[in-house]
């Protein structure tokens, strides 16, 4: 929850003041502006990539959640999820995919909320549930280890939970299309703080109801009794044991995991055919492209993102535990990508020479560093020792779970943040994946300004203020921005080619000297 606060202040600090400004259609419209084209197409393919790897998580884990319900296969599911959800983004737009988020919040709330007080109300109370989970562990104080390798502390829930929230909200075209559309700045920041506040709430609730499942399993682990085959299904599990005996309840709880993917789905989609229509199809046109054209590409972009999607859960569902893929397959493209956003407005002597090497290096890098962490942990290289479970209280028969045989030492102390690897694992692999997207971030940044200096950076007078964060504008002296209004009101105008014209009131109402002080 740290975290996130801190995402929120930076947001509304540094990089909503700028885009709220601009007033524009595509978060990547900035980074012609700052930059030039090429970036902007960087940027774009950024996130275009990252849409295509994460959406088929976002699609598999409801699918996943209906199996374990029903029964049904899961490849047979999504392709039905995803042609709901092309219908209706498709048909409706912008407006639709808002108001279907809401609509599909309540009731994702709702099922959450009905979950967590009749588990609780079976195993006993509030208490129950928080004595099982302190004793055997579950609960722990919080570490401050500064030690990066160690997988969950204090400062990479902090640090690398802002940085990851960071990259999801302020430079992301999924959600900052939802604030740019609001009137005005006030309203943008509003809307900021409520988003805040519901994270709250859907982390405390899932929270919670981790809690509650080792509460109601405490003696009979479903994973080893191979009740449930993977993690990701506990929850559908627990959903059938307390409401099982209720018809239509397992159903609520269901359509609450499907509206939370069908709103992340819709959104997805919609937010890429705009980035796709954009930055890929207008400039392919020399002529404007007429509403009905617009509509069609729009559509098509959308299915066509929607089959691919859904052929990549098959890739998906053989990479393990969904949380520590989504952060880390996300990492790959949006450290990099919140780097193109910070060099440029924290560091206005970057060029677009410099933002390219900074950007694309951020991309390798990262991208050998996820992959080969994955790799490793899926070959059993890296492993992460788990707390003890127990079946001395179950009251069925069953075969328990074989559990591969892994060689592994134990470097430090048997602690959750731990993590088990033989001898001939790369240290980088160790890394906590809470802090690959910060990781990514600062190796971009770092090469991008090396690279601006080696080159050849940019003069700061030379780059529009408006682009440029405004407390960074108050850091530099004024003489370096020819547009920016000094101390007693005057605006000093220089010779250079980015100055913007002022408006007419502008004019009536503050007097424009030249370098020399004349008027």
């Amino acid at each position: 929850s740290g975290g996130v606060i801190l995402m929120a202040v930076i947001f509304q600090t540094i990089y909503l003041p700028v885009f709220h400004n601009l007033q524009i259609t595509s978060t990547y419209e900035y980074l012609e502006r700052r930059f030039d084209k090429k970036i902007r197409l960087f940027g774009s393919l950024l996130f275009s990539v990252g849409i295509v790897t994460w959406l088929p998580i976002v699609i598999y884990v409801p699918a996943l959640a209906f199996n374990q319900v029903t029964g049904v296969n899961v490849h047979l599911i999504t392709p039905i999820v995803c042609a709901i959800c092309i219908f209706y983004t498709t048909m409706g737009g912008l407006k639709a995919v808002v108001w279907t988020d809401v609509i599909q919040t309540i009731i994702m709330l709702g099922a959450m909320l009905l979950i967590a007080i009749k588990g609780s109300y079976d195993v006993g109370g509030l208490m129950v549930v928080l004595e099982r989970n302190w004793y055997s562990e579950r609960i722990e104080r919080p570490n401050f280890d500064l030690d990066p390798l160690c997988r969950h502390t204090v400062w990479s829930l902090v640090l690398g939970g802002a940085i990851y929230y960071l990259q999801c909200s302020a430079v992301n075209q999924n959600m900052l299309q939802r604030y740019l559309a609001l009137p005005t700045f006030k309203s943008a920041r509003r809307a900021l703080w409520c988003f805040v506040l519901g994270i709250f709430a859907f982390l405390i609730l899932c929270g919670y109801s981790g809690l509650l499942i080792f509460a109601t399993y405490h003696k009979c682990d479903p994973l080893t009794t191979m009740l449930a085959r993977e993690k990701d299904q506990l929850l559908p599990v627990l959903v059938m044991e307390v409401l099982g005996d209720y018809p239509g309840l397992p159903g609520l709880f269901v359509a609450g995991v499907f509206s939370a993917a069908l709103s992340s789905l819709s959104t997805g989609l919609n937010s890429m055919a705009a980035v796709v229509l954009e930055d890929f199809c207008k400039p392919l046109f020399v002529e404007k492209l007429t509403e009905r054209n617009v509509n069609i590409l729009m559509k098509s972009t959308i299915v066509i993102l929607g089959a691919i999607c859904v052929a990549l859960v098959f890739v998906v569902e053989k990479l393990g535990a969904v949380l520590q893929l989504t952060i880390s397959i996300g990492a790959i493209t949006g450290g990099p990508s919140l780097a193109l956003f910070g060099m440029g407005v924290l560091l206005p002597w970057i060029s677009p020479k410099g933002a390219m090497i900074g950007g694309i290096s951020g991309l390798a890098f990262m991208s050998w560093l996820c992959i080969t962490a994955q790799t490793a942990i899926a070959s059993g290289d890296l492993h992460f020792p788990e707390k003890t479970v127990s079946t001395d209280g179950c009251h069925y028969h069953f075969t328990p779970k074989a559990s591969k045989p892994i060689l592994l030492r134990l470097d430090q102390t048997s602690n959750i943040t731990d993590i088990m690897h033989t001898d001939e694992t790369f240290m980088l692999y160790r890394l906590s994946y809470l802090w690959y997207t910060l990781v990514g971030f600062s190796f971009s940044m770092i090469v991008g300004l090396l690279a601006s200096f080696a080159t050849k950076a940019l003069d700061p007078r030379d780059v529009d203020s408006v682009l440029i964060a405004p407390f960074v504008r108050r850091l530099i002296p004024p003489r370096l921005y020819p547009n920016q209004p000094t101390s007693d009101g005057i605006i000093y105008a220089f010779e250079v080619n980015t100055i913007r014209t002022l408006d007419p009131t502008e004019e009536d109402s503050q007097q424009v000297k030249g370098r020399d002080g004349k008027h």
